[in-house]
């Protein structure tokens, strides 16, 4: 890792229409060099822009077919609206999974590799060729109104669920295209804004989740709409010939967001290859540059290149329609659902009131108790899932408790008190395009806050796809759990759980600040913005001046903030509760060559089976710049029987302790002290041990 390199896809693993089989970059460059030689200029043209809103241009006769690309990462978006229907045949309907941070949240590889499986099967039988996710950005704004949409704020964690979640994906033959390439953090006016991030901050926090994606070999990069230090990305050379190409290696096709680039000349030369969803207005530009000659049409046969190359390799221009066999197999995709609303929702405090087994009863208010639980987002935008057969709160806890639950939806200050317990819901309406106050609506935090103090057995329940200010009535509260947005059946885990027929093993994937003037991300808007978060869409630009983002924390996102800054925050990374009890001993580390291979003996000495994520934070003693008081390098989820114990064996590689040089311009590790932190979140460490690098 002295250098961003990669070998880009030239091993990735793909299913097609003949069988598993490696996807040859090399090969497809070379098919992609014949079919150049056989198209027109016209034809060429065509193949730099999108053709009805979400395909990949085709030209059929000459073995090219159209290519349909659809949102999003928590399933597939149905769309009804495109402009050309003939081209595939519409999915019936869609699995609407819990968002990916409830996935992040699960700190479980393999059940992303079977969430993005069952995402790729569904696209592969309504013939969608690219699903358009999954995001990783970062997750360093809590009122960024597209987190539900990420993985959390660590890299680490986010490269490890993404890269197996595009392994998922692409087992299916379906190609995958993470985004939003970069430092995409905002969504207030997002074509407005302009990311002013540092080398380091770059190569340390912003990149490493894609670079491991493209290790892993992920078909398509997508860019953002952002400036990145001055340049919208979509045409930046900066952005996608340097950091993607060049210092990540990735060989594959790049995609611009839609309607996020304004200069053609500059998007020829940038290295990117396809203009989404394209219009009349770009193309009349490319043809003038061509009349002027400006730009030359060797220049848009290596503009389109990589995309024909990709497409091949991918095994996207085969008979897709002939490569499914069976059926989707709804009952495992609706469980593997649940699954993840399980794994994934976090128990944040528990006062000794759950898990209800005796409950007396349950008085249950809130404005979720019937409201669709599939996701936080319009219908008209990208991320939504219709998802089929939804439990509603309501449903789940009848089916849970029985007559033990009685539903007020406005209950009066008498019926709180003789509730032996209330349980009430909250939250937030995410949505993409905007940012929302990180403190709840005055009347909902009063509602909150009336039912806390009328009665000392409340617990709250909520969803939301970021943190949200809980300070006025978390003292008063005798539990709350993060149920993020559980998809179409995640409100019976969230009632299992309740109930203790599950014992929860979720993790915070974010930090929640106790206010949102503690975040280093405090001044994302600029002075005297409004929040634009009543109506679905704030896409009219010229009513806001360019303006900067200034990632002026550097390398200290998330937790790395508030542990190097001494900022206590409400809930650590990391954080979450079950209902066993579990102890970490006999802890060794031992420094090899490349890679410090740490062991660990994890007992649950609870009386419950359980779950829990054990997580490898690491610091350097004395470093020679500012780094953060620890980082994450690994987590194992672990589960257990109780008594039981397990004995881990864990390999740090070496290059993962790096810093970025500025002065060499390349990664380094110092030599020196490290110290290796075991936990179970990012401040509960219960371990810690020395080693000399």
């Amino acid at each position: 890792m002295l250098r961003f390199l990669s070998a880009g896809c030239a091993l990735a693993v793909c299913l097609t229409a003949s069988g598993t089989r490696t996807c040859d970059i090399a090969k497809g460059y070379e098919w992609a060099d014949k079919k150049l030689t056989e198209l027109t200029l016209a034809e060429k043209l065509n193949f730099t822009r999108g053709y009805s809103e979400f395909y990949f241009f085709g030209v059929p006769e000459k073995g090219i077919p159209y290519v349909y690309l659809s949102d999003a990462t928590q399933g597939v978006h149905i769309r009804r609206n495109l402009k050309d229907t003939t081209i595939v045949r519409q999915l019936d309907k869609s699995t609407a999974f819990p968002c990916p941070v409830m996935l992040a949240a699960s700190f479980d590889n393999d059940l992303a590799f079977s969430y993005g499986k069952a995402v790729g099967e569904e696209c592969r039988a309504g013939n969608i060729g690219v699903l358009l996710g999954p995001g990783i950005n970062i997750a360093r704004n809590s009122q960024c109104g597209r987190n539900y949409e990420y993985f959390g704020e660590d890299p680490f964690l986010t490269g490890e669920i993404a890269a197996s979640y595009v392994n998922g994906i692409q087992s299916t033959g379906t190609a995958a295209c993470v985004k939003h390439f970069l430092c995409n953090e905002t969504e207030f006016y997002r074509r407005r804004s302009n990311s002013v991030v540092d080398e380091r901050a770059l190569r340390e926090i912003y990149l490493p989740p894609f670079k491991k994606c493209i290790d892993k070999g992920v078909a398509f990069v997508m860019t953002s709409y952002n400036r990145l230090n001055g340049e919208w990305t979509g045409q930046s050379k900066p952005a996608i010939d340097s950091l993607l190409r060049s210092e990540l290696g990735f060989r594959n096709a790049v995609m611009s967001d839609w309607s996020s680039v304004y200069d053609m000349k500059k998007v020829v030369k940038s290295g990117q290859n396809v203009v989404m969803p394209g219009s009349s207005k770009l193309s009349r530009q490319l043809s003038d540059l061509l009349k002027k000659g400006e730009i030359s049409e060797n220049d848009i046969d290596n503009m389109i290149r990589p995309l024909l190359a990709t497409c091949y390799a991918y095994g996207l221009y085969e008979k897709r329609k002939n490569t499914v066999t069976s059926p989707i197999d709804f009952t495992h995709n609706n469980a593997i659902a649940e699954k993840t609303a399980e794994e994934g929702t976090v128990l944040l405090k528990n006062s000794g009131i759950l898990p209800l087994t005796n409950p007396g009863t349950i008085l249950v208010t809130g404005p979720a108790v019937d409201s669709s639980p599939r996701n936080c987002d319009n219908p008209a935008s990208s991320a939504d899932v219709e998802g089929y057969d939804f439990i509603s709160l309501r449903d789940a806890l009848i089916a849970e408790f029985g007559d033990k639950v009685k539903f007020i939806e406005n209950p009066n200050t008498d019926e709180l008190k003789s509730a032996d317990v209330v349980l009430t819901t909250t939250g937030t309406v995410d949505m993409e395009s905007f940012e929302r106050p990180y403190s709840l609506p005055q009347p909902e935090e009063n509602r909150l806050r009336k039912i806390a103090s009328s009665n000392p057995n409340t617990i709250v329940l909520v969803f939301s796809g970021s943190g949200i200010k809980m300070t006025g009535w978390i003292n008063n509260v005798a539990a709350l759990i993060y149920g993020w947005y559980p998809g179409q059946n995640g409100m019976r885990a969230i009632a299992g759980i309740i109930s203790g027929r599950i014992n929860p093993s979720g993790k915070l994937p974010i930090s929640i600040e106790k206010d949102f003037k503690d975040s280093p991300a405090k001044n994302t808007m600029p002075d005297g913005a409004e929040f634009y978060n009543t109506a679905f869409r704030a896409y009219n630009e010229k009513l806001i001046l360019p303006y900067d983002v200034r990632y002026d924390e550097s390398i200290l996102v998330g937790y790395r903030w508030y542990d190097t800054k001494n900022i206590e925050p409400l809930f650590p990374f990391g954080h979450g509760l079950t209902y066993t009890y579990w102890e970490i001993s006999d802890v060794k580390a031992k420094v090899k060559k490349d890679c410090i291979n740490l062991s660990l003996n994890v007992k649950n000495s609870g009386k419950r089976e359980g779950s829990q994520v054990i997580q490898i934070y690491v610091s350097e003693d004395n470093p020679s710049v500012i780094r953060p008081a620890k980082e994450l390098k690994a987590f194992r989820r672990v589960s257990l029987k109780p008594g039981d114990s397990n004995k881990l064996t864990i390999d740090i590689p070496i290059d993962d302790l790096a810093f970025w040089n500025i002065a060499t311009q390349k990664f380094t590790v110092n030599k020196g002290k490290y110290t290796i932190f075991i936990g179970t979140s990012s401040k509960d460490i219960s371990q810690k041990i020395n080693i000399n690098i």
